[in-house]
């Protein structure tokens, strides 16, 4: 009996990166020759996911949105990453990983809920977005009734620590302002900011989070990717995290002063108030 031979030719298609023995091309371009010193990290990663270019406007903003969201000081994802050092110093990219994991609805997650709701609001709007603040108030006043009769957060709505405001909202509105990027997303987010009291009784903040989801939606980017940014932006805070859990490393303390202060509680009787 005798077989004929078949050469079988892989193909496995991208418009990423590729590379030969002499050269790495990305995204269509020679990476040391014309990309390499001549576009930023921030420029790349927006081109790596909307597969174009940012205008410089744009860029301004995302970049904006990538130094927002890098880090907040002791947050959960901070505390998760230098604990996880703690017990595993031979692991960084554990500890980086232990803090991303953490990123879901109350933490960072925020950014991708806030650009999904507002665009499943824009969406659902029948006819021409309003052109003047009076319609997008009747709008977002619409949308946080219906989200509070279905028992569901505004998400970008509240703060922890910012009652008053959070310091990040303004300055992001202003910049995307500036660089003629405030569009919808971000004109409905403001419009929900105003109604909040009126719609749920009491004012609440416009989160940092929430208006960094609104502007990458303004942007262009998928809203189903929006938690994937706030990751890019909150690994490097956590790289800072560990670098100085290196220097001055409070985990231990962190550590200790939980195990010692741990209660046995009867599972079978009411845990005690805290003080």
């Amino acid at each position: 009996m005798t077989t004929t031979a078949e050469t079988r030719v892989l193909n496995f298609p991208t418009s990423l990166g590729t590379s030969t023995a002499t050269e790495i091309r990305l995204l269509g371009h020679d990476l040391a020759a014309d990309l390499m010193g001549k576009v930023s990290f921030g420029e790349l990663a927006f081109w790596l996911v909307a597969m174009r270019r940012p205008t410089p406007g744009e860029l301004r903003v995302f970049e904006s949105v990538l130094v927002a969201l890098a880090d907040h000081g002791f947050t959960p994802t901070a505390i998760a990453a230098r604990l996880t050092y703690l017990s595993a110093p031979d692991s960084l990219q554990g500890a980086i990983a232990a803090g991303l994991l953490g990123g879901g609805s109350r933490f960072l997650g925020v950014t991708e809920d806030c650009g999904q709701f507002l665009a499943a609001t824009l969406a659902a709007h029948e006819g021409q977005l309003p052109d003047s603040d009076d319609g997008w108030d009747e709008m977002a006043f619409a949308a946080i009734t219906s989200q509070r009769e279905a028992g569901k957060f505004v998400p970008g709505l509240g703060h922890p620590n910012h009652k008053d405001g959070d310091p990040r909202t303004p300055t992001l509105l202003r910049i995307a302002e500036e660089e003629d990027q405030r569009g919808p997303h971000l004109r409905l987010f403001e419009a929900i900011g105003r109604m909040s009291e009126k719609a749920l009784g009491r004012k609440l903040p416009l989160n940092g989070a929430g208006v960094c989801g609104a502007a990458l939606a303004d942007l262009g980017l998928p809203t189903d990717l929006l938690r994937g940014f706030a990751l890019l932006a909150r690994a490097a805070g956590l790289l800072g995290q560990i670098a100085e859990e290196r220097r001055n490393p409070i985990g231990m303390d962190v550590y200790m002063a939980v195990d010692r202060n741990a209660v046995y509680v009867d599972p079978d009787t009411a845990a005690p108030a805290t003080s």
